[in-house]
C-alpha cells in the first residue's frame, strides 16, 4: 500500500473535542485551522497522512455542526467515524467533562488512537498522579490510558501527543503549527521554518510597504556595481528591515494597544500581543537587540494585563514574572537609565497586584517593596522625572492596600496621604493628563475608605464625591474611552453605597443603577472582558440589597440572578481569585435574605450556610480584611435568623459578636457597629446596644438594615440634622482643594 492510499478518505480533516467552558479556545482553534493556508511548496507532497492539501477544512465542532441535532450520540459517533483526526482541547474543565472522555474513547475504539492530538490550554498534564493536585489535571482519563480488549481504559498508561498553548510553553502560534504538522504528518521544524519565512515576508511588507521595491532595486544596483561591498549592503539592509519591524511592533504595543484598551477590546489586544510575541520568537538569537528585549518585556506585560482582565490570575502572574525578569536584566545593565528602572518597577508592581488578587499578602508586599527598591537609584540621584513620581505614587497605593488588609490603618494612612500629595503636585503641573487624574482620584478614594473605617462618614462621602467628580469629568471629556467609563462606574457605585449608608437611599440606588447600566453597555462592546462583567455582577448584587430593603423584591430578584450567574461562572474559571469567591458568597447571602423575606426559611438557611462555608476560610486566611469580616458576619447573623434551632442561632450570634468585638483596628467603622447592634438586639441585650446606637446616630449612619433592626426593637432613631450640615461643610472643603 502506498503512502497516498494509507489514509482512507474522510469527510472531516479533524474533530475538535472540548468542554463548553473552553468555547473561546475552540472558536480560536477552529478558525485558525480552517483559515490556515498551507505553504505552497508543501502542497501536493505525500505523507503517511495522505496528500498535503492547500487547506485543512473542513474541521468538525460538535457544538456548532450539531446545534439542531436530536440524537447527539449517533451524530457524534458518525462525525468521529468520518474524521481523520481527533483534537482534544485540554484543561481541568475538559478533563472533568464526561462528554470529552466519551468522545476520546469512541475515537480510540475506531482503532485510530495514534491520530489523537492534544492542545493544552490550562492545567498540568498528569497532575492527577500527584497527591492533592487532581484539580490541575488537564488530560481526560481516556487520554491517559490505553484501551483493553474490552474497549475500556486499562491499567497501562500512555502519553498523548500534545501541543502546549500556555504562556511560557509553545504559545498559541507554535502550538497551532505543531497541531498542523501532526495532522498532515509533516516535520514540525520544516513547517515552522516555512511559516517564519512567510511571516517575515508579511511583516516586512507591512513595515516597508512601497519601499520594498525601491530597496530591492537599490540593493541589486549596488551589488552589481560594488560587488566587494555586497556583505556590507546585505547587513545594512537586514538592519533596516529589522528596525522597521521593531518600529511596527512598537506601534502595536504602544498607541494601538492603548486605543484598544480604551475601548475594552481584549480580544483584539490579545491577538496583537500574540503577533508581537510571534515576531520575537522568529528572531535569530544574534539579532535580538536591546529594543527588541524591551518590546518583548512590554508585550509580556500587556499579555499579563489582558489575562488579568479576563480573570485568569495564574496566567497573568506568569506573564508579569517573565516581563519582570527581562525588565530587570535591562535595568541592571543601565543603572542610570531612569525609564528602565521605572519599567522594571512597574512590572514588579503588577506581579504584586496579582498576588494581592490571590490573597497572598506576604508575596504581594515583597513584590511591592522590590518595586520600590528598583527606583532607589533614581531617587538618590534626585531625578525629577514626573514618570518616577507617578510610579512612586503607585507603589504608595499598593503598599497602603497591604497594610490596610493587615489592619495597620495608622501605617496605611501616611502611604495614602503621600500618594495624594504626589498626585496633587503632578496634576497641578499637567491637569490634562488622564492617567494622572485617575491616580489622583484613587488617592481620594483610599482616604475616603480610611475615613469610613474611622467612622467619619462626612469625610468619607466628601472624598468619594471628589473621586466621582474627577472620573465623571474625564469620562465626559472622552466618552468613547471605555476604560474611563469603567473607572467612572466603579466610583459611582462606591459613592452610591456611601450615600445609602447616610440614609439617602434614593441617591444611592440612582448611582448604583447608573453603574449597572454602564457596565451592561460595556459588556455589550466586549462580552469576554471578565473585569467588566465582574463589575456588573458586583454592583447588581449591591443594588439588589437596596431594592429589597426599599420594598422592591421583583427588581431585587432580577438583579441578583444576573449577579449570581456571572460570579458563579468566574469562580469556576479561577478558584484562586479570593475577591471573586467573596463576592459570590455575598451574593448568596443576599439570596438568603430574599428567600427569608419571602418566607422560605429552609432555602434561606441553605444559602446562608453555603455563603458562610466560602467566607470562613477566606477570613481565616486574612483575619484583618474588613470586607471579608463584614460579609462573614452578615452571613452568620442571617444564618442564625433562618436556623430552626434556637441553641444554634444563639451560638451563631455570640460567635458573630465575639468576632466583631475582637477587632483591633477600625473599631469605629459604622458598618462594624451596626452589625454589633444587630447581634446584641437579637440576643435581647438592649442595654449594651444603646451606646452603640447613639454613636451610630452621631456619625450620621442610617443604613436601611439598621433602621429596620432598631424599629423592630421599638427603639428611637430620629434624623440627625447636624450631620447633614457637617456633610455639606466637609464636602465643600474637599471640593475647594486642588484637583
Amino acid at each position: 500500500m502506498t503512502p497516498a492510499s494509507a489514509m482512507p478518505d474522510f469527510r472531516y480533516r479533524a474533530f475538535i473535542s472540548y468542554s463548553h467552558q473552553d468555547k473561546s479556545w475552540a472558536d480560536w482553534l477552529h478558525k485558525a485551522l480552517e483559515t490556515y493556508a498551507i505553504p505552497r511548496r508543501l502542497i501536493g507532497q505525500t505523507t503517511l497522512a495522505g496528500v498535503v492539501p492547500a487547506r485543512l477544512a473542513p474541521i468538525f465542532r460538535d457544538r456548532e455542526e450539531l446545534a439542531s441535532a436530536t440524537d447527539l450520540d449517533r451524530k457524534v459517533n458518525e462525525a468521529l467515524a468520518q474524521s481523520a483526526n481527533l483534537i482534544v482541547i485540554c484543561s481541568p474543565r475538559s478533563a472533568a467533562s464526561r462528554w470529552v472522555n466519551e468522545e476520546v474513547l469512541a475515537f480510540k475504539r475506531l482503532g485510530r488512537g495514534e491520530r489523537i492530538f492534544c492542545l493544552i490550554v490550562e492545567g498540568e498534564p498528569n497532575a492527577g498522579n500527584v497527591p492533592g493536585a487532581d484539580a490541575r489535571e488537564c488530560f481526560a482519563p481516556a487520554l491517559r490510558h490505553t484501551l483493553g480488549a474490552d474497549g475500556q481504559p486499562g491499567a497501562q498508561r500512555c502519553e498523548p501527543v500534545a501541543a502546549d498553548a500556555r504562556t511560557g510553553r509553545d504559545g498559541k502560534g507554535n502550538a497551532k503549527l505543531k497541531l498542523i504538522a501532526g495532522l498532515l504528518d509533516l516535520d514540525y521544524d520544516r513547517l515552522k521554518q516555512r511559516e517564519l519565512k512567510r511571516r517575515n515576508r508579511r511583516l516586512a511588507a507591512i513595515a516597508a510597504g512601497a519601499l520594498v521595491v525601491t530597496t530591492l532595486t537599490t540593493t541589486l544596483a549596488i551589488a552589481a556595481l560594488f560587488a566587494r561591498h555586497a556583505a556590507v549592503v546585505a547587513r545594512l539592509d537586514a538592519e533596516r528591515r529589522q528596525k522597521q519591524a521593531e518600529n511596527l511592533v512598537g506601534f502595536m504595543l504602544g498607541d494601538l494597544n492603548d486605543k484598544l484598551a480604551q475601548v475594552k477590546r481584549l480580544d483584539i489586544m490579545e491577538a496583537v500581543d500574540d503577533k508581537a510575541m510571534a515576531y520575537f520568537a522568529s528572531l535569530p538569537t544574534g539579532d535580538v537587540t536591546e529594543q527588541a528585549l524591551m518590546q518583548r518585556a512590554k508585550a509580556l506585560e500587556k499579555i499579563g494585563s489582558v489575562r488579568q482582565e479576563q480573570g485568569h490570575q495564574s496566567a497573568a502572574l506568569l506573564a508579569y514574572q517573565a516581563a519582570a525578569k527581562l525588565a530587570g536584566t535591562l535595568a541592571r545593565e543601565a543603572p542610570r537609565d531612569t525609564p528602565r528602572q521605572i519599567a522594571w518597577s512597574r512590572t514588579l508592581a503588577y506581579v504584586g497586584m496579582t498576588y494581592w488578587y490571590q490573597g497572598r499578602l506576604d508575596d504581594a508586599q515583597r513584590a511591592f517593596e522590590a518595586a520600590q527598591q528598583a527606583l532607589q537609584g533614581a531617587r538618590v540621584r534626585g531625578t525629577r522625572d514626573p514618570a518616577l513620581f507617578f510610579q512612586l505614587s503607585v507603589i504608595d497605593n499598593n503598599i497602603g492596600h497591604v497594610l490596610e488588609a493587615r489592619g495597620q490603618l495608622d501605617q496605611a494612612a501616611p502611604q495614602y496621604e503621600q500618594m495624594l500629595a504626589l498626585m496633587q503636585q503632578l496634576t497641578a503641573a499637567r491637569p490634562d493628563d488622564t492617567e494622572w487624574a485617575v491616580q489622583l482620584g484613587q488617592a481620594e478614594n483610599n482616604l475616603g475608605k480610611l475615613a469610613l473605617l474611622h467612622g467619619d462618614l462626612a469625610m468619607a462621602v466628601a472624598r468619594y464625591a471628589a473621586d466621582d467628580a474627577i472620573e465623571s469629568r474625564l469620562a465626559a471629556r472622552d466618552p468613547r474611552n471605555n476604560s474611563q467609563q469603567d473607572n467612572m462606574l466603579v466610583v459611582r457605585a462606591i459613592l452610591g453605597r456611601m450615600l445609602a449608608l447616610t440614609g439617602d437611599d434614593d441617591a444611592g440606588m440612582r448611582r448604583l443603577q447608573q453603574a449597572v447600566d454602564t457596565a451592561a453597555a460595556l459588556v455589550q462592546v466586549d462580552p469576554h472582558n471578565d473585569g467588566i462583567r465582574e463589575d456588573l455582577a458586583r454592583y447588581a448584587s449591591q443594588l439588589a440589597r437596596l431594592r429589597r430593603l426599599n420594598g422592591d423584591p421583583t427588581a431585587a430578584q432580577a438583579l441578583l440572578a444576573r449577579a449570581l450567574a456571572i460570579l458563579g461562572e468566574h469562580a469556576r474559571q479561577d478558584p484562586a481569585d479570593t475577591e471573586i469567591r467573596r463576592e459570590l458568597a455575598e451574593a448568596r447571602t443576599e439570596q438568603a435574605a430574599q428567600l427569608l423575606a419571602g418566607g422560605q426559611r429552609e432555602a434561606a438557611r441553605i444559602q446562608a450556610q453555603s455563603a458562610l462555608d466560602q467566607l470562613d476560610p477566606l477570613l481565616a486566611q486574612q483575619p484583618q480584611d474588613r470586607a471579608t469580616l463584614l460579609s462573614a458576619t452578615d452571613a452568620r447573623l442571617l444564618l442564625a435568623e433562618a436556623s430552626p434551632d434556637p441553641r444554634t442561632a444563639l451560638q451563631l450570634r455570640r460567635d458573630a459578636l465575639a468576632a466583631l468585638q475582637g477587632q483591633s483596628h477600625g473599631r469605629n467603622d459604622p458598618r462594624l457597629l451596626a452589625l454589633q447592634v444587630q447581634a446584641l438586639l437579637a440576643l435581647g441585650d438592649k442595654a449594651a446596644a444603646r451606646p452603640l446606637i447613639r454613636q451610630l446616630w452621631g456619625s450620621g449612619y442610617r443604613d436601611a438594615q439598621l433602621l429596620a433592626t432598631v424599629l423592630h426593637a421599638h427603639m428611637s432613631y430620629p434624623p440627625n440634622a447636624g450631620f447633614q450640615k457637617q456633610l455639606l461643610a466637609t464636602s465643600a472643603g474637599i471640593a475647594g482643594l486642588p484637583h
